[in-house]
């Protein structure tokens, strides 16, 4: 007998459901035996009622021999989207952190409005681990009655429970416990723990806790009705919600888990298209990725560990890639599948309701491209036209010549060439030949464009066309192998849903000192497929289809971090339905639900996407002057955002996100009040006056997680100044302006009421703290003294060399965390106007303000930056290689670019330089050199065009700067280089900043630009 597995798609206009028989599923209808679209309803559960009961009357089938229905729909977050105060509740956020975190509170970053609704109070309590594992502080239960007794007077239901590197935490030693207490002290209390929401990243992991807790009540309401839609039906099979990558969740634990369903409409088509396509039993078989790329070598060891080799060709073959490409009435949107059939993810974070977080959603490039485009010949070009970005969209046909209105649309072109028989082919006759093939050139190029931007590898490109607008395709895409129109795909979305299967994933910090890799990476993948077992996936089924490897940087022994997917097909039990019975749905307090009551008019939140990270969005940009008044920048919170651009694009690769720390400057700002953050020049300070230097040191790995104190600069300039006998001093300034340390004097400066100075010690990012133009010039670093936040500290007196003090210092981080600070021997002033590198504040300020103007302006942001600052656009292109390994505690290795075809420059309106090779730039952290080269990146054939110490950085589309960690095949980048400090050009500072400072048996190569002093933002506007 048959059995069944039935799937809906709720969209904003249309409800997909399909019906599957699972015995069918090789035959060439893939097993789809009914589908049905009926509109979406307000209420969502009367749509997906509809639909479903359309599909069970068309196939006739028997409803007990239905194994399972799932549901993709992004219900669960609308109360967050739509910013409806009845469906969110105030959430409680308790961080297990022990003294570490402060200096960043739960809410950072939040929109004003959802904030305030939202914000039920924080509570910092002993726990938390180190990244080693170590704890940071036991678990006081004693600590944690008290507060579960505390949140029950203030009226709060919901906890988001937080601890510090959680996820590390597989025994539930610390949330699972303090979980278990603070619902025995308060059994109304729902607690949502951070370890089952997301991986490392502290802030980005809170912050889609505090989400999930704040809509969990809504969660429950949904989840129960669909559970009676379910009853009324008549179907008492399993019901499953679709996660955000593809895989399911059974609707219980989606109830408890809403935020991870948020995305799962694009999964849905994407997967359910290659379903359609045949694509998984192509090849008998697909190996899985490693790092995010099909392998090159066939028969890897770790891969032969992670599947026993029975997933790999045996031929050697190369596997061809699969991207969708879902062409609609307006847009195209074109979606690169894993080998594991889902869709790959975004890299990065994902904003929900304008709030940052860390989940992983499916990467989709749209472009302007579909069935309604509005086709405009050139007037001042013979042979050329433009197609879209305008559309006629659901009034295609009203306004379609073909369907008698007046716009020439793509529908039109495609008539117009005989390719298609739609509508009144007559009226589209007075269509010129020249208008025609200048339309199908521009649709082509259009096509080739996209698909080449999610190309995941060189391999060959299979392309699975979907979509009322895919009759644009006529023929095949330039660069693509084979286009595939897959059947039934109409119902992709819904077909997707129905074949969903399980997942368990590994996410995980391990130090491999003393460790074969081979063996801890074969562990994880044993976890991950006990988890997906564990979960209902069919044992004989599951496999591991993704391996990620990742170094963290700065750490003195071989760290990395593994993350681990298995994926499985749903089990099928021996009576289907047996065990089930009818549905009882109960609400979130474990009791029987009452049917669904009207909620009411919706109650908006006044400012509730109103963002608090970007302030600039409420300025003109043309306009804005900084307040500087008497010699004295006092610093606002556009120019915070402004300087945080800035400082990413000096750090050249390295230094760290600067995210976090602009939002500890814009705590600091808000915190101290106007006029204590300030920034004075160098000029303006006496010869004796007296600068301490402090900033973060350690991993930025553990330093995003274990989040700061706030007092560890602060204690550590302290620490030197007592041992020094320094009772005042007169301003503080930061040794490195790349990266993140160059806004982490601010609240420094801001908390002792001292001005920051307009300078630093690099003019850039570098990886050791003797890399400063202090050093190199004679300046004593010692004494320096590291801290870590709990009053620690460890110093360092003298050392031989200043090799020897980063050796020392690197060992006494470890054993404090890797989230520590540091403070070197002061300068003078003196020393400030003399050896420091002026302006650099400056510098960064106007660097991101030239690409915030650029991006609002849609114009050049190259240009902009070569108006504020001297440089050069080294190469133009897209990364078609990126090789890491970690040495020496640093994520080393190089990426390879390839320039841009002649219509790939013509599209990109950033992208104008002209290469007619490819480039390689090696990295330690920072960007080292950068050489034109062969295809390889061959050594050979390189010639070198810049070199350390001059300032190479590589620019995404949007003008922000990409760091070395996240540099990925097919990014699509400037390569630009700026003439670094005369102080680094000279004999002493080319031997610790040049070449041979890291190591490299090369002569250095000068950028060719002169070097100019960064212009003053006092100077500029101080008058």
């Amino acid at each position: 007998m048959p059995l069944y597995r039935i799937g809906v798609d709720v969209g904003g206009t249309n409800t997909d459901a399909a019906i599957l028989d699972i015995q069918a599923l090789d035959q060439p209808g893939r097993g789809v035996i009914a589908s049905q679209k009926a509109s979406t309803t307000p209420d969502i559960t009367s749509g997906i009622e509809a639909a479903v009961s359309a599909i069970l009357d068309t196939s006739e089938a028997d409803q007990s021999r239905v194994l399972s229905v799932t549901i993709g729909t992004t219900h669960f977050i609308n109360a967050l989207i739509e910013a409806d105060a009845r469906r969110l509740d105030r959430v409680a956020v308790v961080r297990l952190c022990g003294p570490f975190t402060r200096q960043m509170p739960p809410f950072s970053g939040f929109p004003i409005g959802l904030h305030g609704v939202l914000d039920g109070g924080a509570y910092y309590l002993d726990g938390g681990l180190e990244m080693d594992g170590r704890p940071i502080a036991r678990l006081n239960e004693d600590q944690v009655r008290q507060t579960a007794r505390e949140i029950v007077t203030s009226g709060v239901k919901v906890v988001a429970l937080v601890g510090v590197f959680s996820p590390l935490d597989h025994d539930n030693m610390y949330e699972g416990k303090c979980k278990e207490i603070l619902q025995n002290e308060a059994p109304d209390l729902h607690v949502v723990c951070s370890q089952n929401i997301g991986p490392t990243g502290f802030l980005e992991r809170e912050n889609a806790t505090i989400l999930n807790a704040a809509i969990l009540r809504t969660g429950h309401r949904v989840k129960n009705g669909f559970k009676r839609a379910m009853s009324r039906l008549k179907l008492t099979c399993p019901l499953y919600l679709s996660q955000n990558d593809g895989t399911l969740l059974d609707a219980d634990t989606a109830a408890d888990f809403p935020i991870k369903t948020f995305a799962s409409g694009p999964t849905n088509s994407m997967s359910g298209a290659a379903f359609l396509a045949g694509i998984d039993r192509g090849h008998g078989g697909r190996p899985p990725m490693v790092n995010g790329v099909e392998p090159k070598v066939q028969g890897d060891d770790l891969l032969d560990m992670a599947n026993d080799g029975k997933n790999l060709p045996k031929d050697g073959a190369v596997e061809p890639q699969v991207l969708v490409v879902d062409i609609g009435g307006t847009t195209t949107d074109v979606c690169a599948l894993l080998p594991s059939g889902f869709p790959r993810q975004a890299p990065g974070f994902v904003e929900i309701a304008g709030v940052r977080t860390a989940f992983s959603i499916p990467e989709v490039v749209s472009i302007g491209l579909g069935g309604g485009s509005k086709v405009q010949p050139d007037p001042e070009s013979s042979g050329s036209a433009s197609v879209g970005p305008g559309s006629v969209g659901h009034e295609l046909l009203a306004q379609a010549k073909v369907f008698g209105g007046q716009t020439l649309t793509a529908t039109d072109i495609v008539v117009a060439e005989g390719n298609v028989d739609l509508g009144d082919a007559s009226l589209v006759q007075d269509v010129t030949t020249e208008i025609r093939r200048a339309a199908r050139k521009e649709i082509n190029r259009l096509l080739v464009s996209v698909v080449d931007k999610m190309k995941v590898s060189t391999a060959p490109v299979h392309v699975l066309l979907v979509g009322g607008g895919s009759i644009l395709v006529t023929h095949t895409i330039a660069g693509v192998d084979k286009c595939i129109h897959p059947i039934h795909q109409g119902a992709a979305n819904a077909v997707g849903a129905a074949i969903g299967k399980i997942s368990g994933e590994i996410d995980t910090v391990e130090i491999l000192e003393g460790k074969d890799e081979k063996i801890v990476i074969a562990d994880a993948c044993q976890r991950a497929i006990d988890q997906a077992i564990a979960k209902g996936a069919e044992p004989d089924d599951v496999k591991i289809v993704e391996v990620n490897k990742m170094p963290l940087q700065y750490m003195s022994q071989t760290t990395i971090r593994i993350q681990v997917r298995a994926v499985g097909r749903l089990a099928i039990p021996e009576e289907p339905n047996s065990s089930v019975g009818a549905h009882r749905p109960v609400d979130w307090n474990g009791k029987q639900a009452e049917d669904e009551e009207d909620e009411g008019e919706k109650v908006s939140v006044p400012n509730a996407s109103h963002p608090t990270t970007k302030p600039s969005l409420g300025v003109d940009l043309a306009t804005y002057r900084p307040d500087v008044r008497n010699g004295v920048w006092y610093v606002s919170d556009v120019d915070l955002e402004f300087i945080s651009t800035g400082c990413a694009i000096l750090g050249t690769g390295g230094g760290g996100p600067t995210y976090y720390e602009y939002l500890k400057s814009l705590q600091a700002l808000k915190t101290h009040g106007k006029g204590r953050m300030r920034i004075v020049s160098p000029d303006y300070l006496s010869d004796d006056a007296t600068i301490c230097i402090g900033s973060w040191y350690g991993s930025p790995s553990v330093i995003n997680e274990r989040l700061a104190s706030g007092t560890e600069v602060i204690d550590a300039i302290n620490g030197v100044n007592k041992m020094l006998n320094i009772d005042t001093f007169d301003g503080v300034l930061a040794d490195e302006i790349g990266g993140g340390n160059g806004l982490s004097v601010l609240p420094v400066g801001a908390h002792f009421d001292v001005p920051i100075v307009d300078a630093d010690g690099m003019g850039r990012a570098y990886p050791t703290m003797y890399h400063t133009t202090f050093s190199v010039y004679g300046h004593h670093l010692c004494p320096v003294i590291i801290t870590d936040g709990r009053g620690n500290a460890v110093v360092a007196l003298n050392t031989d060399s200043d090799v020897r003090l980063e050796a020392c210092c690197r060992t006494a981080a470890i054993e404090l965390g890797l989230s520590c600070a540091s403070s070197t021997n002061p300068i003078s002033g003196k020393t400030a106007k003399s050896m420091a590198i002026h302006n650099t504040v400056s510098q960064s300020w106007y660097l991101g303000r030239a690409v915030h103007q650029a991006r609002r302006t849609k114009t050049s942001y190259t240009d902009a930056i070569f108006e504020v600052c001297s440089g050069k656009v080294l190469f133009t292109g897209k990364i078609v290689d990126v090789q890491r390994h970690l040495g020496g505690g640093y994520t080393m290795g190089a990426i390879v670019l390839a320039p841009f075809t002649d219509d790939e420059r013509e599209a990109e309106s950033n992208f104008s330089a002209q290469n007619e090779r490819h480039m390689i730039i090696p990295f330690q952290n920072e960007f080292l050199y950068a050489a034109l080269c062969d295809e390889t990146g061959s050594e050979e054939s390189q010639e070198i065009v810049a070199t350390v110490p001059d300032l190479i950085f590589v620019l995404g589309h949007d003008g922000e700067a990409i760091g070395s960690q996240d540099l990925r095949f097919g990014l699509r980048v400037n390569v630009i280089v700026l003439p670094s400090s005369p102080l680094w050009k000279t004999d002493k500072g080319m031997a610790v900043g040049g070449p041979a400072g890291f190591g490299l048996k090369m002569t250095p190569v000068d950028c060719g630009i002169p070097f100019t002093d960064p212009r003053s933002v006092i100077e500029e506007f101080g008058s």
